[in-house]
């Protein structure tokens, strides 16, 4: 069943974070995207229509802004024992398959999705340099069997402003995708509302 994003409140501090990337095997945190100008989390997955339906245009947009003063990190939050397809073993490949040079992260107890309000794969969250929350909504406006291309301008105009110093406009619409698959008892109360 497709859902939208819950759009968190513009000015929303990044919530920190502490996941293992599933290709190096490293731990990256928040802290370590200090020295970025802005910093862009992606919650996606594998198995996802909605996110197979752009995940070329995803990865165009890790190489387009590889050199920017953008950090990127994407996070799969999905209940592995449910969906292995979405475990880490799984994402290792998915990103060598497709190209991803931004890092893939594994949210295993869930908690950074809910931190984030993360409601939908992909659901996309792009915080200033000060890290506080300047935009929070979709790609762009491709949908699956939407007949409109993947371009991503959404996201790329919002990562243009905040990368020159100017402000992200108002006009946002939320991000639409599956729901994040909650293991039992795991579902926020926000979720629960949707």
């Amino acid at each position: 069943m497709a859902v939208t994003s819950t759009m968190l409140p513009l000015g929303t501090r990044a919530p920190d974070f502490s996941l293992t990337d599933v290709v190096s095997g490293q731990t990256t945190s928040l802290d370590d995207f200090a020295g970025s100008r802005a910093l862009l989390v992606m919650f996606i997955c594998n198995h996802c229509p909605y996110v197979q339906h752009v995940r070329a245009g995803l990865a165009r947009f890790g190489q387009d802004y590889r050199d920017s003063g953008l950090g990127i990190v994407a996070i799969s939050s999905n209940d592995a024992g449910l969906y292995p397809e979405d475990g880490p073993e799984a994402m290792r490949r998915e990103a060598a398959t497709h190209g991803y040079t931004f890092l893939y992260l594994y949210d295993e107890d869930q908690r950074v999705a809910a931190e984030y309000t993360a409601m939908c794969t992909p659901d996309f969250f792009l915080f200033d340099e000060g890290r506080e929350l300047v935009y929070r909504g979709r790609f762009d406006e491709a949908r699956p069997n939407s007949g409109v291309p993947v371009t991503g301008a959404d996201l790329r105009a919002a990562v243009d402003a905040v990368l020159a110093g100017e402000p992200v406009s108002g006009q946002q619409w939320p991000s639409m995708g599956c729901s994040i698959k909650w293991k039992p008892g795991n579902a926020p109360a926000y979720f629960g509302a949707a």
